[in-house]
């Protein structure tokens, strides 16, 4: 092979290299045969490039240009040209001119690859992983690896700018609960002890504040071993903050700034600030999730004081248990019987038990499956708890306990969403949940446990309700009902710390072993502080409008945790494993 240069990618050339020769590199996008002249699309990351293979500018080169096949590694040079009028391309960049090729290098052959660029969003995602290196060459991909690029260092020169330092943090870390299931890392100097890969740098941007260094941020790697589910990975990144001598009413107005500053960035867009706030009780009442989406309205309004008298078993049981009935008011829209009939199946995949519709018709009248068990008052009960009831309303209900219905009917409100078209293409709807519970009790172990992390500081006079009713000074920021971020003030007293440890159950021992550092620095100067993380993966799959954080990593795992590409996991020997002191046993049987 002999040696090449390249003088500008394939996507820039423009009309001040016409009439120059110039040397561009790529892959063979398409080729097309005109008889006496070939033409090929040449592709690089920047864009396309027309070329013209013809004899009578070079024989050898046509000659070339006839075993040239999609994917083929070229680099060519040859005289920029202007293309006739009626053969411009007014869909890319560079479509008003050509290159005249005289000497083409066949840099590398490809065989006949295992799926097209053009058929890859169509194919198996395990294949696509696999041949991951091809899927990626598709422009849709590599503009989505651009953004991703370009959102990053937007973050990094906003927090440059706003006097944060940058850091890293060690990924071969402490086993500590944070709670999610961490990897562990046998070590062969310590033969019988683990590593942990991190959950999150949490414990570390900790110490940096008790260090001093008051404004810390990092693109960090995080790693967790949970159960699979569509988005989710082993690994991922998030931009993760965390600042001293703060309050909420300082790290909430910056992370506005900062994402005002990408999208202004980005999209040339300004965003309304400041972001719409509400507590988890009004998120959750309203929308039956601590995540809500708004945008759109269908509130979930709770109906339980239109049944209060009612002698609908099945409802009378609910109530009588302490339970609420929730309804969907959705108003403007022609409804068939079928239609209304088909959302009681609909419910039942939103994981409801039964759902009842009403539809109100003129004059008071009241179609419903249970119209007849209906009081001559229901108009006026239910028009109490749901306001603006007119001819043609129809009110969804759930019944059952407070917490199950609601996330039902959250549930429920977004497939209504999406199967009537109810959200605007094209949005971006921000806002921040507050005040979440600081603990919540697991039925399954018996015990509480902490909602957020153990590090998150109680709001005042928590020490003496009870702990269920504690809330916590967290918050999270949401985007188009998707969780992007979560965050908190965090515990620096190690009194207040070592409570918060017992009340879930952590004995003094435990939490010494486990957290003695902690402790101990928390005893040693430490600043009040509070900080945050955003998900990167989430926040640019939301951004290209993609379905799934895979689609926006360069090399994920598949939906279970499987590296089609590298075959990782893999098995390692037994020479291996007696470097770590570590013998498999059969697996055993729970």
């Amino acid at each position: 092979m002999q040696g090449f240069q390249r003088t500008v990618s394939c996507g820039l050339v423009n009309e001040t290299f016409l009439n120059k020769t110039i040397h561009i590199c790529g892959w063979v996008n398409k080729r097309r045969d005109h008889g006496g002249l070939i033409f090929i699309d040449l592709r690089d990351r920047s864009g396309l490039m027309q070329l013209v293979f013809n004899p009578a500018f070079s024989t050898a080169a046509h000659t070339t240009a006839h075993s040239l096949r999609s994917e083929f590694v070229i680099t060519v040079s040859g005289k920029v040209v202007e293309r006739t009028s009626d053969t411009v391309n007014k869909d890319l960049p560079t479509g008003i001119w050509e290159l005249q090729v005289e000497s083409i290098e066949i840099l590398n052959k490809s065989k006949v690859l295992p799926f097209t660029l053009e058929e890859a969003a169509d194919v198996d995602e395990e294949l696509r992983l696999k041949y991951r290196y091809i899927d990626l060459r598709r422009i849709e991909m590599q503009e989505r690896f651009k953004l991703r690029h370009n959102v990053i260092f937007a973050m990094r020169e906003f927090l440059a700018g706003q006097g944060f330092y940058e850091f890293e943090t060690p990924i071969l870390t402490k086993n500590t609960p944070e709670g999610a299931r961490e990897f562990i890392v046998p070590s062969r100097i310590y033969p019988g002890n683990f590593y942990a890969l991190p959950q999150s740098p949490q414990l570390y941007k900790q110490l940096l504040m008790a260090s001093g260094m008051e404004k810390y941020f990092q693109i960090a790697r995080c790693f967790r071993d949970e159960d699979s589910r569509t988005d989710r990975q082993p690994e991922f990144t998030q931009l993760d903050i965390e600042m001293s001598f703060i309050n909420e009413a300082d790290i909430q107005p910056l992370i506005e700034k900062l994402i005002h500053f990408v999208w202004k960035k980005i999209y040339n867009i300004e965003l309304p600030l400041p972001f719409p706030r509400m507590t988890y009780k009004e998120a959750f009442s309203s929308y039956g999730s601590d995540k809500p989406d708004l945008r759109f309205g269908l509130k979930i309004q709770d109906a339980s004081s239109a049944f209060a008298k009612t002698e609908l078993s099945f409802l009378r049981a609910v109530l009588d248990k302490g339970g609420r009935i929730g309804g969907l008011h959705v108003e403007n829209r022609e409804w068939s019987r079928s239609d209304l009939d088909g959302w009681v199946d609909k419910a039942t995949d939103c994981g409801a038990k039964g759902l009842l519709w009403m539809r109100f018709k003129e004059d008071g009248v009241i179609e419903s499956p249970v119209s007849k068990f209906l009081p001559a008052t229901f108009l006026h009960d239910i028009s109490a708890c749901i306001p603006n009831i007119k001819p043609g309303s129809v009110i969804f209900l759930v019944a059952g306990a407070y917490k199950d219905a609601w996330e039902i009917l959250g549930r429920l409100r977004l497939a209504m969403a999406k199967e009537y078209n109810l959200i605007a293409p094209n949005q971006f709807n921000f806002s921040w949940v507050t005040d979440f519970p600081m603990f919540e009790y697991d039925e399954k172990a018996k015990q509480w446990t902490f909602v957020h992390h153990p590090f998150t500081s109680p709001q005042p006079g928590w020490e003496s309700i009870a702990q269920g009713d504690v809330q916590a000074r967290a918050y999270d920021i949401i985007l188009n009902g998707v969780e992007l971020g979560g965050g908190s003030i965090r515990i620096h007293d190690s009194a207040a710390q070592a409570k918060v440890f017992d009340m879930i159950g952590l004995s003094k021992e435990d939490a010494l072993s486990r957290f003695g550092f902690l402790l101990e620095a928390q005893e040693l100067g430490f600043p009040p502080h509070g900080g945050l993380a955003i998900g990167i993966d989430r926040l640019i799959m939301l951004m290209t409008g993609t379905t799934s954080i895979r689609e926006v990593i360069a090399f994920p795992k598949t939906q279970r945790f499987h590296d089609p590409m590298m075959e990782s996991p893999s098995k390692v020997t037994d020479a291996q494993l007696k470097d770590y002191g570590l013998k498999l046993q059969a697996k055993i049987q729970q």
